[in-house]
């Protein structure tokens, strides 16, 4: 069974770098057509794509974040991480990590419980 855990501030000041790290335990990032997810829920909106870092440590963004966003991974601790820079009040979220697989589209099989991040001053 495939589990991911979000770790990081619960709080970030506005122009600050939001930093979120997920680690997974009973898989490994690296297997092949696997692909890590950072998504978001604003307060009161749906579910909000950010990018994916793949098996093979390709990266893809969502076009309105692709400025700010960055993800990464260190394989020696199965983890991967999210940063996203100038954050503002609009981006206070719950900040979820998940799995996915391809087949066209991003088919997600395991979730991580999601953390709340607070943008404010």
């Amino acid at each position: 069974q495939v589990q991911l855990q979000e770790s990081g501030p619960g709080l970030v000041k506005p122009s600050q770098t939001l930093s979120l790290t997920c680690t997974v335990s009973g898989g490994s990032i690296t297997t092949n057509y696997y692909y890590w997810s950072w998504i978001r829920q604003p307060p009161g909106k749906g579910l909000e794509w950010m990018g994916v870092i793949a098996y093979s440590g390709s990266t893809y963004y969502s076009p309105s974040l692709k400025s700010r966003t960055s993800i990464s991974r260190d394989t020696s601790k199965n983890q991967f991480t999210l940063q996203l820079s100038s954050v503002a009040p609009e981006d206070t979220a719950v900040y979820y990590c998940a799995r996915a697989y391809s087949t066209g589209l991003y088919e997600y099989d395991f979730w991580g419980q999601g953390t709340q991040v607070t943008v404010s001053s």
